[in-house]
């Protein structure tokens, strides 16, 4: 984490001409993104005009007909059913079921908005929660989808976003709007690169926002916690940044309300995802037998299965490992994944 940290600090120095010049935490989001930028040649502009929306729902269909044999719809409104012209509603249909799928999307263009890849991600991301719901197939109503452990909750959405940074997936939807060719492998790989960069930053940012989590909602005295000290506190002591005196930015970080001491359980699936990705998906990610594992395996079982047994039954058993009396995911194919 350090020589990445002085490895901001260093280039700081040298775009500000002084040599004395130390980081701060504002510092953090604006220099890393000059560096991607001058390390890799990736336009947003060019990369977004790959990446209509309309293209994009094509891409989701491209994941549920090849790995499930299933195709989205789009189907029209009921009346008073939508509160503005631009929402869509999709069908997914299967041979042997037939589901409804409802989803909105924000933009004033309707379907011919272009998207930047971090959008893409997100709606993979987010598209992995509603199959899990989809696709889930249990006795009881309670134990669908993901109505699962929350150490687990997270990983179908963080498995699916490996499927819109891989390059094979990406040239069956992500075309020029003009030329109709695909986006070239070389801007994928750049994308990726780019993303790589600093992967002990992001992985020590998330550490803390999890440890952060734990110790405000955790075991307390009757007597009234700062939270601003807490924070501070724990900002100097798991980051390599300064903590900003006056500020009490995570009153804003929403997730400590909808996560409560949970928040860790994102760094669990990611781990979790990322051995299934590479066990399971990464050879063949669009073919039959990779959906058929990915539905069978776990996707239908919600949560009626115990999630040990359904990792392992899933992706073999390097996947998790006991630890301290308890049981916590196996980190090596995230790090051979990122490369630390």
């Amino acid at each position: 984490m350090m020589q990445e940290f002085n490895t901001i600090k260093d280039f700081k120095r040298r775009v500000c001409n002084d040599k004395s010049a130390d980081l701060e935490p504002w510092d953090e989001d604006y220099f890393i993104g000059m560096m991607k930028s001058s390390a890799h040649t990736v336009d947003p502009s060019v990369v977004a005009s790959y990446f209509p929306l309309s293209q994009c729902i094509k891409g989701l269909n491209v994941l549920v007909e090849s790995l499930f044999g299933a195709t989205f719809h789009q189907v029209p409104m009921g009346d008073g059913e939508s509160w503005h012209p631009n929402v869509i509603k999709l069908s997914l249909h299967h041979p042997d079921e037939i589901i409804a799928l409802v989803c909105n999307f924000s933009s004033s263009r309707g379907l011919t908005a272009r998207l930047n890849h971090c959008d893409v991600e997100t709606l993979f991301h987010e598209f992995g929660h509603a199959l899990h719901s989809l696709l889930s197939r249990t006795e009881y109503q309670h134990f669908s989808g993901t109505r699962v452990a929350l150490d687990v909750a997270e990983t179908p959405s963080n498995l699916f976003e490996f499927y819109a940074w891989d390059y094979r997936v990406l040239r069956t939807f992500a075309l020029d709007e003009t030329t109709g060719d695909p986006i070239p492998e070389k801007l994928v790989k750049a994308l990726n690169a780019s993303r790589n960069m600093f992967p002990a930053t992001d992985l020590q940012r998330q550490v803390f926002y999890s440890i952060m989590d734990l110790t405000l909602f955790g075991e307390h005295t009757s007597k009234p916690v700062d939270t601003i000290s807490a924070v501070a506190d724990l900002k100097r002591k798991h980051t390599s940044w300064n903590y900003v005196e006056g500020t009490h930015w995570h009153t804003r970080f929403s997730h400590l309300i909808n996560y409560g001491a949970g928040y860790y359980s994102y760094l669990y699936a990611r781990c979790f995802a990322t051995t299934i990705w590479q066990e399971v998906c990464q050879g063949d990610p669009l073919s039959r037998s990779t959906g058929s594992a990915i539905r069978d395996k776990f996707l239908r079982h919600g949560g009626a299965k115990d999630p040990s047994v359904l990792l392992k039954d899933f992706a073999g058993d390097s996947v998790i490992k006991n630890s301290g009396g308890g049981i916590i995911p196996d980190i090596s194919s995230l790090c051979k994944e990122v490369g630390l």
